[in-house]
């Protein structure tokens, strides 16, 4: 019987030739990730100082202040310095702070390997999935016992085969590929397993799509989120500098699959997954009646360079609804660099969107741009939960970059489509 790919990286990190799904196994942990929220000032700080304990090895223990950067309040100040300092005095040569999102972080310095496991502190750390690592969330304390030892346990996952063929229409992105995936298997449809994306549609998109639709699998309850590495894979790691070989592990032909579903690409509409949850989704063509008043592109679900390269497609030479106040947040520093090189952000600017830092804050309801009690924002990012941006009485929807964009411009949930190849 065939291997997954879950099956396969995992007997490796437990030192076995092979271990099946329902099997726990202690694993070795190539990259340990946490961050300002869930970092040294909780379960890590306090019980390393009580047992004058240290970290498993330096090299490998990734430290990103991401949530609370900018700060906005004396406190998160407080908490973004504690995790610097903390960070100093333990030697970790990986520290990152007010350059972006963790997991874009953790691409971009090329600590997403295929055939490796990360773990971090943030359920979104699925992204590392796109890489074909397996690459999950955890809490403080399993983060605590990883710092210590470099090893955890692990649950193997039985997988769900997700397989998407035929070519994306204009105007669809990969952020649709994923609200229709969670539509159809639902919130809670592949807990504790492993979703595997396959097919000509995803082997055709690059490494930043990817990376939104792994980012996403832990919305329908996944462990892991992984996409099989090819030549796009290599590519993207060579140009951040990766020079290691790599373990291009992929499922075998015969790997068994515990629930397989079907797409139909070319089939697709821009989607929306509406209040107040993330399976409850729905295309933008349906929505039209709903009134929006703030429209968020951004985060490291939809903030990533060719992201901002569809929204200013659709919104170049045109202004933003009077109504509606447009943020734009470039999912890293590097990615707010280039896209302004590429005139990008002025594109976005001159039509009517507030640039913002590299950062969190805004799609976890943190700072610098919640939303009030009856508003309704419409966002890029991963999240729709009641209060997830601000008053328990308002309201996210969660779209494409380029949905997001054309809805900046109508102050309804619009289908991009419309402006696509329009004169301006």
């Amino acid at each position: 019987m065939g291997k997954t790919m879950s099956e396969k990286i995992l007997a490796k990190a437990a030192g076995k030739s092979e271990v099946f799904a329902g099997d726990i196994e202690w694993v070795d942990i190539d990259i340990a990730m946490t961050d300002d929220v869930l970092g040294p000032r909780i379960e890590i700080a306090e019980h390393m100082e009580r047992i004058h304990d240290e970290v498993w090895d330096k090299e490998k223990l990734v430290i990103i202040s991401d949530h609370y950067t900018p700060p906005a309040t004396p406190k998160q100040a407080e908490l973004v310095k504690y995790t610097r300092d903390w960070s100093k005095a333990h030697g970790i040569k990986h520290y990152y702070e007010y350059i972006g999102p963790c997991h874009q972080i953790l691409a971009e310095k090329g600590f997403d390997l295929p055939g490796t496991v990360v773990f971090g502190t943030d359920s979104h750390t699925t992204t590392g999935g796109a890489f074909g690592t397996f690459s999950t969330g955890c809490g403080s304390t399993e983060m605590l016992g990883i710092i210590l030892t470099g090893k955890t346990w692990v649950k193997v996952p039985e997988t769900i085969q997700v397989i998407w063929n035929g070519t994306l229409p204009e105007g669809v992105m990969a952020k649709d590929i994923s609200l229709a995936t969670i539509g159809k298997i639902g919130h809670a449809g592949a807990t504790y397993k492993a979703v595997e994306y396959q097919g000509e549609t995803i082997r055709n998109l690059i490494m930043d799509e990817r990376m939104a639709i792994s980012n996403m699998a832990v919305e329908m309850g996944a462990k892991v989120g992984l996409i099989e590495p090819d030549e796009t894979t290599v590519e993207y790691l060579r140009n951040a500098g990766v020079t290691k070989d790599l373990d291009m592990i992929t499922s075998d032909s015969d790997a068994e699959y515990c629930e397989t579903y079907t797409f139909d690409a070319s089939a697709l509409e821009p989607m929306v997954a509406c209040p107040h949850a993330v399976d409850n989704v729905k295309p933008a063509s349906q929505l039209a009646d709903i009134e929006i008043q703030q429209v968020y592109i951004g985060s490291c679900t939809g903030g990533r360079l060719s992201d901002l390269r569809a929204s200013a497609d659709i919104l170049r030479g045109r202004k933003v609804h009077p109504d509606v106040r447009l943020l734009v947040s470039p999912a890293s520093q590097d990615i707010y660099i280039q896209a302004s090189a590429e005139g990008i952000l002025k594109d976005l600017a001159e039509a009517g969107a507030v640039i913002m830092a590299p950062t969190c804050g805004v799609c976890a309801g943190l700072h610098s741009g919640l939303i009030a009690n009856g508003e309704a924002c419409i966002s890029t990012s991963n999240r729709n939960f009641l209060g997830r941006m601000g008053s328990s009485g308002s309201f996210v929807y969660l779209s494409s970059p380029a949905t997001a964009a054309a809805t900046a411009l109508t102050g309804r949930i619009t289908d991009p489509r419309q402006f696509l190849n329009q004169e301006v």
